[in-house]
């Protein structure tokens, strides 16, 4: 059974920083891309960070871009999330995708719906 789980979040002050986790479980997702994405009280889930399942392409939402740093390790199956320079609009449950389709394996997708597996969420938020 394929299970995603974060960890890391927290309250942090503006300005603070954390790091995000991501370990995956029952099967290996190192030749598929891997994305952030986070969802605030009464909004939409939105697009974050992705990384190319090489590592050697990553993408960044415009309200990031600069801040946070996303990175994987095969061996280890997991992808990761350093944010620093914490804004308090960046206060959201932030989810790991994954999948197991072709498209993850050639592209690095943004869209919600070309991810297949999701975890659980970890809470950031971030205080003024």
């Amino acid at each position: 059974q394929v299970q995603l789980v974060e960890s890391g979040g927290g309250l942090v002050q503006a300005g603070g920083s954390l790091r995000l986790s991501c370990a995956a479980s029952g099967r290996s997702f190192s030749s598929y891309a891997m994305a952030w994405f986070r969802q605030a009280p009464g909004k939409e889930r939105e697009f974050v960070s992705a990384i190319s399942w090489r590592g050697s392409t990553t993408l960044y939402a415009d309200s990031v871009k600069g801040r946070f740093t996303i990175s994987r390790d095969n061996a280890k199956n997991t992808v990761y999330l350093q944010m620093n320079s914490l804004k308090p609009e960046d206060t959201a449950v932030y989810y790991c995708a994954t999948g197991e389709a072709r498209r993850l394996r050639v592209g690095v997708p943004r869209a919600l719906e070309e991810y297949d597996y999701w975890g659980q969420g970890t809470q950031v938020t971030v205080s003024s």
